[in-house]
């Protein structure tokens, strides 16, 4: 048992919200295993960086010997969580739900043990969920919750501003809550851990858990609720939004090589962070690496975490890509530079656009005409579609490779 697993990744960076701190720092702290619970919500096929943030702590907590349970809303993802949203979610099919929860079993695995020493259970909410009657249920659960009390939550506060909270989102927070005291009775559950968006879906659990043992008479132990902040830049910016979307975890949604260059274009000072909270490099080295070479630091987290998420062998594949696309044709490090503010690449400039502002084409008839020749290339790759818009995802190692036909090159530096 590693007995300073609270302390850990509270220095990492993964502790924000908790009901009962010292407490919750003694059991995760102690040589006695704690079992806790992870919830996700199957509303797509594939995870994004919110999830692998909470289940690097699930990773965290089974590693220092704690009993994990990751819980697959089957049920909870027919009515949709409201928290953090200003509209109701788009109602998925039973069908489509079934094929996610399948998928997102998957996809959590590569993060989480569930096979060998001390492996996580996975379960659906459905199998004690559906079963219930709505009227047992409501008689049951739904009446230790106060509508008032409920409406004062972020979650449905949000809503009822924009005039659109439904009977239906309302039951989300009930369901949730009886979650945790099914495992609880169960499994012997007293700790849930996740984002902070469900900080007050994790409350009402431990709140549910006090009334019910209360009513009952029952001893058990208190429930604890434990969060990690949301992923946001220095900027304040949500992480993991790219120009064409989400960054998934799923390759067939979001390719290794444009997973591993969405991290390494972050910018400079979230470097730190990222390489605190996913990968297990001491933080001695990480602060001496960020102050004295943060291109080596943003190459060795952009790496790490993509052999995290995609495997060592995936990984390795990107860097060989990259080390071919500024290898290729033995191009000179002395080749013609040009900067650019990389506040152009980020809004995105036409192919076109940008071989004219660099100077590389005479005219942008002239840049038209040897797009559509094939006689253009950005970074190894020929470029054929004259209204293609380069972006931040095509920034390499700091710059783009521009080619001309078959010899000529321009490196432009991005600042």
């Amino acid at each position: 048992m590693d007995t300073n697993v609270f302390d850990t990744l509270k220095e990492r960076g993964y502790v924000y919200q908790l009901t009962h701190e010292e407490e919750i720092k003694k059991i995760l702290n102690s040589s006695t295993p704690v079992t806790f619970y992870l919830g996700i919500d199957p509303t797509a096929d594939s995870l994004h960086i919110g999830h692998f943030f909470a289940l690097m702590m699930f990773r965290y907590l089974q590693d220092a010997g704690h009993k994990g349970i990751l819980v697959i809303g089957g049920a909870t993802a027919l009515i949709g969580d409201p928290s953090g949203k200003s509209d109701m979610r788009k109602m998925l099919t039973k069908e489509q739900v079934a094929h996610n929860v399948e998928e997102v079993k998957k996809l959590a695995s590569r993060f989480i043990k569930i096979d060998g020493d001390n492996p996580a259970i996975i379960l659906s909410n459905a199998e004690w969920i559906n079963p219930y009657s709505y009227i047992d249920f409501m008689r049951d659960i739904g009446i230790h919750f106060n509508v008032n009390t409920m409406l004062a939550a972020d979650a449905y506060s949000k809503r009822l501003e924009e005039g659109g909270l439904t009977f239906l989102e309302m039951g989300y927070m009930l369901m949730q809550s009886y979650d945790f005291v099914h495992l609880n009775k169960e499994y012997g559950c007293t700790l849930q851990i996740g984002g902070s968006d469900q900080w007050g879906n994790i409350v009402s659990g431990t709140n549910l858990g006090r009334k019910l043992n209360f009513a009952n008479n029952d001893e058990r132990d208190i429930m604890f609720g434990l969060t990690c902040p949301l992923l946001m830049t220095r900027e304040g910016k949500k992480m993991g939004k790219t120009e064409s979307g989400t960054l998934w975890v799923a390759r067939d949604k979001t390719t290794v090589f444009d997973f591993y260059q969405y991290f390494y274009n972050v910018n400079d000072d979230d470097t730190e962070m990222l390489l605190r909270l996913f990968t297990r490099v001491p933080l001695d080295e990480i602060i001496q690496l960020c102050k004295e070479d943060i291109r080596g630091a943003k190459r060795l987290m952009a790496y790490e975490i993509t052999k995290l998420v995609h495997g060592k062998e995936e990984a390795d594949k990107v860097l060989k890509t990259i080390t071919e696309i500024f290898d290729k044709n033995k191009i000179a490090s002395d080749m013609p530079n040009f900067d650019i503010d990389k506040k152009l690449i980020e809004s995105g400039i036409s192919i076109n656009d940008l071989l004219f502002m660099c100077e590389f084409v005479g005219s942008k008839s002239e840049g038209r005409r040897l797009i559509k020749q094939g006689g253009i290339s950005l970074n190894g790759d020929k470029i054929e579609d004259v209204d293609f818009v380069v972006g931040v995802g095509d920034i390499q190692d700091g710059c783009l490779i521009l080619k001309r036909g078959k010899k000529n090159y321009l490196k432009v530096v991005v600042k």
